[in-house]
């Protein structure tokens, strides 16, 4: 028998060379949502982009990239 469960939302942001691991605030939400509600903590997620997600340990992945301070 198949048994289908939801795999947990990770969310990974790179700040001065550290990745930050952020867990799901609210699992209905989107990723833009989950990614401006901690734009009041990690004010460079306003202008940074969100990476195709990954599965790595049973965990659906999103990275949060800074696009501040990249030319081209």
């Amino acid at each position: 028998m198949l048994l289908a469960t939801q795999l947990e939302r990770v969310f990974i942001l790179k700040d001065k060379g550290q990745d930050i691991k952020l867990t799901d605030p609210e699992p209905r939400w989107s990723v833009e949502a989950v990614m401006n509600f901690y734009a009041n903590i990690y004010p460079i997620l306003t202008t940074a982009k969100i990476s195709a997600p990954q599965i790595k340990d049973d965990a659906v992945e999103y990275k949060f990239e800074s696009v501040m301070g990249t030319k081209g």
